[in-house]
């Protein structure tokens, strides 16, 4: 499906570094890049860096975002007719685009096993703003009962957005506490407690919950899977004293276990009130989604909530063939068969370093590798060599590759991680 690119000519290197040391001068100081590292293009699982003629395996996927690969053909030729047609018109409007993405999320989560009761679909930009929507929709229906009931339960090791409300939830005191005081009553709990524990907590404060906000599988935090039992458990919980349920599927969703979400599967009595989706939806084109059952959406009035570029139709036509060829039994199945040869790869690498490789951990393509201490040192070296991953929590490499990855590859990227490995712990 892929024709590999012919390389540019590469510019010369003082051009290089004056851009490098432009970015550095002019863009607000948020993150630290690598500086011997700009991607130029990239084909499906692979990455360039022409100004310094460098090819990388990229196991990121822009962090689990390009589900379908870098410079996928099709979605190039959608972001054109679509451009040609129409980019915006806001949500005064509806639009062709807008409206059938919308009915796809609903009917397509329901046919794979995701949440039964799916009804309504929210379209914005980020995962971010998809986690904001849904603390607001919970909070409004907790209002709607008991102006008390506005607190939310989030739990350890969880990460769910950078804007205030889902940066309230976010666990890692890093990323709050430069912030100051945020959005109040919100509760963190330890996801590995006893069910009885977290009942006692919850039921105790019924009349001041309005929602409960996880991950199925923990991403940021260090990819860690909540066990089924786990979730039906707290469903069970949180549905007797009526708090919100809401089930962040944005890094974890849309296929990247081999299902099309990371809670199908679940018996109905366990499926969410609210799921958000984002990253993997647009392939790179900013969108996002919160999915509401019937008692959320009841709960909201017209002018509860809004966004100036939510549902674009540029956004939603590139939307809606994601879906389109990520829905797919084989599609997958495929992904599923893909994983396990990654996870397999990563047995292997635990067995031959086991006094430094603690655990390994995840699902379809999703998967982490901790290790006993930083693994910032593995992760440049895997760069050196032409490999790139990124760390989760403090001591995790994560591997999110596209879901559309060649199997060599996958193989060909786990022997790279394995000589930084190696030449790490020489």
């Amino acid at each position: 499906m892929y024709k590999r690119q012919i390389s540019s000519t590469a510019k010369n290197s003082q051009s290089a570094l004056n851009k490098i040391l432009e970015e550095k001068t002019f863009q607000v100081t948020t993150y630290a890049r690598p500086s011997d590292l700009c991607v130029t293009r990239g084909v499906n699982a692979k990455l360039y860096d022409d100004i310094s003629n460098k090819e990388y395996i990229d196991f990121t996927a822009g962090i689990a975002v390009t589900a379908l690969g870098h410079a996928n053909p099709k979605v190039a030729e959608i972001l054109k007719e679509q451009a040609d047609k129409l980019v915006h018109s806001s949500n005064l409007y509806f639009t062709k685009e807008c409206l059938d993405l919308s009915e796809k999320i609903i009917e397509k989560t329901k046919l794979f096993g995701g949440q039964h009761d799916a009804s309504k679909v929210f379209l914005c930009n980020s995962g971010t703003e998809a986690n904001e929507a849904a603390l607001k929709f919970a909070k409004k229906h907790g209002i709607n009962h008991n102006p008390k009931k506005q607190g939310i339960v989030a739990f350890e090791n969880s990460f769910h957005g950078r804007t205030m409300g889902a940066l309230s939830v976010t666990w890692n005191a890093k990323y709050r506490t430069p912030f100051g005081d945020l959005i109040p009553n919100v509760s963190f709990l330890n996801i590995n407690d006893e069910l009885t524990a977290l009942q006692d907590f919850i039921s105790s404060k019924k009349n001041e919950l309005a929602g409960l906000i996880v991950e199925p599988i923990q991403g940021e935090g260090g990819i860690f899977p909540i066990p089924a039992e786990k979730l039906i458990g707290l469903k069970d919980i949180c549905s007797k004293n009526d708090v919100v349920v809401i089930y962040d599927e944005i890094q974890c969703g849309l296929g990247r276990t081999g299902n099309l979400w990371a809670h199908a599967g679940l018996p109905k009595s366990a499926h969410p009130d609210i799921f958000t989706s984002a990253k993997a939806l647009g392939n790179g084109f900013p969108i996002a989604a919160t999915v509401v059952n019937e008692k959320v959406n009841n709960a909201l009035q017209v002018g509860d909530h809004g966004t100036t570029y939510g549902g674009n139709p540029l956004g939603c036509a590139v939307s809606n063939y994601v879906l389109d060829v990520i829905a797919d039994k084989s599609f997958l199945e495929n992904v599923s068969r893909k994983g396990t040869i990654l996870q397999k790869g990563l047995l292997n690498l635990k067995e031959e370093f086991p006094n430094e490789i603690k655990d390994i951990r995840g699902s379809g393509l999703i998967w982490g590798v901790e290790f006993k201490d930083a693994p910032g040192p593995i992760v440049q070296k895997a760069r050196e060599l032409g490999l790139l991953v990124i760390t989760a929590g403090k001591t995790t490499v994560r591997f999110v590759p596209a879901l559309t990855i060649e199997d060599e590859i996958i193989e060909k990227g786990l022997a790279l991680f394995r000589d930084a490995v190696k030449s790490t712990f020489a």
